[in-house]
């Protein structure tokens, strides 16, 4: 029996520090309506939340690790040279800018569902996003899935605030 060894070529100095590059953009990106909006008004509060919401720590925390995976995702179709790149670029960024738009829909313009219409473009952009991506490198498309996920539980959960307090 013959043994084939694989070698995995470790990333280089610069190649790290692009991807952190990448990370950190995403993160700020991502953040960034945060500093416009927040739920920290007496309209949120005030709002009558779903048994399942999540402790407020929960939003910072998830979407740093999220958006860190975004990041590493984003770096690794970068770096690609596969076909389909463009698209799987192009589809990513898409997809950011309704996450970016989502936060000041619903917390500046206290409009749950506007938001609502937001999210639900955002998810289907998510799947196209991972279907593109897919194409280019399965790694990136595996680090997507957890995002997928949180916002398909980030649009139950904006249903339920719109349809409790509408």
């Amino acid at each position: 029996m013959a043994f084939r060894s694989i070698t995995h070529r470790l990333p280089d100095g610069g190649s790290i520090l692009t991807a952190i590059g990448f990370i950190l953009l995403v993160n700020i990106v991502g953040a960034a309506p945060s500093v416009f909006s927040s739920p920290d008004t007496p309209w949120f509060r005030a709002l009558e939340k779903p048994w399942f919401y999540p402790p407020t720590i929960a939003f910072p925390v998830v979407w740093t690790l999220l958006f860190t995976l975004l990041g590493i995702a984003l770096w690794l179709v970068w770096r690609s040279d596969a076909d389909g790149r463009r698209l799987a670029l192009g589809a990513f960024v898409l997809q950011l800018l309704f996450n970016v738009a989502w936060t000041p829909a619903f917390f500046a313009l206290e409009a749950p569902l506007v938001a609502l219409g937001i999210i639900v473009v955002l998810w289907g952009l998510v799947v196209g996003t991972i279907l593109a991506v897919r194409r280019v490198d399965r790694r990136a498309a595996a680090l997507l899935l957890p995002y997928l996920a949180w916002v398909t539980f980030a649009a139950v959960l904006n249903f339920e605030l719109w349809r409790l307090n509408a």
